[in-house]
């Protein structure tokens, strides 16, 4: 089995999740489970951000032209149901369904054309970039694979290959975790360890820390908080064996 990420970088317009992503860097989506057939698509999503963001997020999900991961720009005709899971003031769990219609397409039913079953998909949506990690067999055609992808993303979305990598069983979770963080988390997070936050004692706190960096406190507690869960979930992701994981079907 072999680790393919990669990332698409939506240009402004092309996509409502993305343009909203874009304008509050601080909201974020990762997939809970993400499921394909040749004639349809459905998956959970966790979307995370201050109140406003969550709100525009939740917004974008139900604009009547939107269908989540359809790579066609215009209406496709799909019939796209979207519903409301979980919701807090900073928190939004969502359940998309769709099936195709002659002219919808999308990662995953690329990935299911070109690099067979029996995958697993993975995703995280920061500004206009979403990464995509798929687990797929050692035998499948990823150059196919990107050239069908590029076709059919055209010009709405630039492509970037991140890693492609043997699985390893006892490989460290860190650097994906670190991959996984917003810029501005990331720039939090070392400040924070440079500063002295996590000493104990510590050599600053919350408020001296955010006045170096020039934001607000609130700001800063909840890039960190961001930071720590991600790590915490990479730190107990790494125990867990990959058939725990929902395969596509």
């Amino acid at each position: 089995m072999r680790e393919l990420v990669f990332a698409l970088d939506y240009e402004p317009g092309c996509n409502p999740v993305a343009d909203t992503l874009a304008t509050y860097s601080d909201a974020a989506i990762r997939s809970l489970s993400c499921h394909v057939t040749p004639e349809s698509l459905w998956r959970v999503d966790h979307a995370t951000g201050e109140r406003e963001a969550v709100t525009a997020l939740e917004d974008a999900y139900f604009e009547v032209e939107y269908c989540s991961d359809c790579l066609v720009t215009e209406d496709c005709g799909a019939d796209c149901e979207v519903q409301v899971l979980d919701r807090t003031e900073e928190t939004l769990v969502l359940y998309t369904y769709w099936e195709r219609t002659s002219v919808c397409t999308s990662v995953p039913h690329l990935a299911l054309e070109w690099l067979g079953t029996g995958l697993l998909f993975e995703t995280q949506r920061e500004g206009r970039r979403y990464t995509w990690r798929i687990i797929l067999s050692n035998e499948a055609d990823i150059h196919a694979f990107f050239d069908a992808l590029r076709t059919e993303v055209c010009e709405c979305a630039g492509m970037e290959m991140l890693r492609l990598t043997e699985l390893a069983p006892h490989r460290s979770q860190t650097t994906n975790a670190t991959e996984m963080l917003a810029t501005e988390q990331r720039e939090a997070v070392r400040a924070a360890v440079e500063h002295g936050y996590y000493e104990t004692p510590r050599k600053t706190d919350l408020s001296e820390l955010a006045a170096t960096l020039n934001i607000p406190r609130s700001t800063l507690s909840y890039r960190l908080r961001r930071a720590e869960a991600e790590f915490a979930k990479q730190f107990v992701a790494a125990d867990q064996p990959l058939d725990a994981l929902s395969p596509t079907v």
